[in-house]
Formats: structure tokens, sequence, C-alpha cells
């Protein structure tokens, strides 16, 4: 299989057969991402002005706070509260709230720097993913080996190969065709382990075999959130 610069990371997240590739994909971009902002990139003055306006989601907050990085973390949460500050709060507020400024308050718990980088890359890479599909039989096979693909990133492919820049005619139907066995043959598997799962609770299952049924709570929460749960016994 051939590789390019552009090429190694779909490589890499396709080749360990294991799990949702795309759930791979989408977990390096955003370690890099992070790493990205914690790094030299944080003093960048264009990066900073994207940080100050858009901030970060819980989920990523959280994130960077865990990696450790505490000064790095600081300076860029300095200049951001300092933007709300400047721009949506005044704490001598005086007559009735305003609805731009809460429209704004409420864009601002909405956005996200680094959710917004790893939607730009996943959107790139898709591009990749086509262009492999449709040109190299290898990865086409590779593809197609895959365990699943995840319902959100299901959707996403799925999206973004029927839009603008994705793929078209037969190779649009032939990427369809392939996707969407990935999904629904797993699909099909998890709702087999449920139902199994479900059945051993009936008296008349009693000393049966539970097959592959014990984690298919956790898989059929991964596969519809591309989220593992934690396992509670």
């Amino acid at each position: 299989m051939k590789e390019t610069i552009c090429t190694i990371p779909i490589n890499d997240v396709f080749g360990p057969k294991d799990g949702c590739p795309i759930c791979r994909l989408h977990d390096m971009l955003e370690q890099n991402y992070l790493d990205y902002i914690l790094g030299a990139a944080m003093m960048e003055p264009d990066i900073r002005v994207e940080t100050n306006e858009k901030g970060f989601c819980t989920k990523h907050f959280h994130m960077m706070v865990n990696r450790g990085r505490r000064l790095q973390n600081a300076l860029i949460l300095e200049t951001h509260l300092d933007n709300i500050k400047n721009t949506l709060i005044d704490e001598n507020a005086k007559g009735k709230p305003d609805k731009k400024n809460i429209a704004a308050l409420e864009q601002l718990q909405q956005s996200c720097y680094v959710c917004d980088k790893i939607s730009w890359g996943m959107e790139h890479m898709f591009r990749t993913i086509f262009s492999s599909f449709t040109t190299d039989p290898e990865f086409k096979e590779l593809f197609e080996q895959q365990p699943f693909i995840c319902l959100p990133h299901y959707t996403m492919l799925i999206k973004s190969a029927s839009s603008k820049g994705g793929l078209k005619g037969s190779e649009l139907s032939e990427f369809y065709k392939s996707a969407s066995k990935l999904s629904g043959k797993y699909l099909s598997t998890l709702k087999d382990d449920i139902s199994h799962y479900c059945k051993m609770f009936d008296y008349r299952s009693n000393g049966q075999d539970w097959g592959n049924s014990k984690d298919s709570i956790e898989r059929s929460v991964e596969y519809l959130t591309s989220e593992k749960p934690d396992y509670i016994e």
C-alpha cells in the first residue's frame, strides 16, 4: 500500500483492525491538537486571539489541565478570562440584560478551539480516505477488513462523502455500500448479543452459555456514542 505524507496517518489508524478506525483518527487528532495548543503555539498571537474568543469545551479544558502543564494553562486562561471580562461581563452592569450579550455568552459556552480544529482535521482526513478508497485497491481491502465503524463516525463519513468535494456516481455508491456493510453488520451482531444477554436473565436459560453477550452493553454504548463507557461489575 503506497504511502505519502497524507496517507501515513490514515494507514496508521486503519492498520490495527481493532475497533472503529475513525475513533482512532479522532483520538490521534485530539492528542495532537492538545499538544499543539499547550506547546509553542500557545505564544503565537493569532492562535491566542482564537483561543481567547472561542475558549474550550468542558472535556478539553479538563484534558488540558490533566496534562499537568500548569503555566501554559494559566497563560491561556489569563487572556481568555480577560477577553470575557472586557467583552461579555461587566461587574458594574446596570439596566437590563442585552439579548445580544446573552447570545454571545451562550455561543462562547458552545465553542471550543480544539473541537473546531478536530472537525477541520477530520474533514481533510476524510478526503484522503475517499481518495485512497477509490484509487488504491490495497487500502480499499483494508477499509473493508475493519471490525466496524461506530454510528457517529459512520454518519460523518457518509455525510462527507455525499457533500461537495466528496465522492460522486459509482464511487459514492461503492463507498456507501462498503461503509454501510461495516457498520450494519456490527449493528446486527450487537443486537443479537444484547438479545442473548437479556435472554440469559430468563430462568429457562439457567446454565446456558453467555457467549459474547457479557460486554454487549458496553460495546453497544461505544458503537452508539463513539465513547467507551466505564465498566461496572
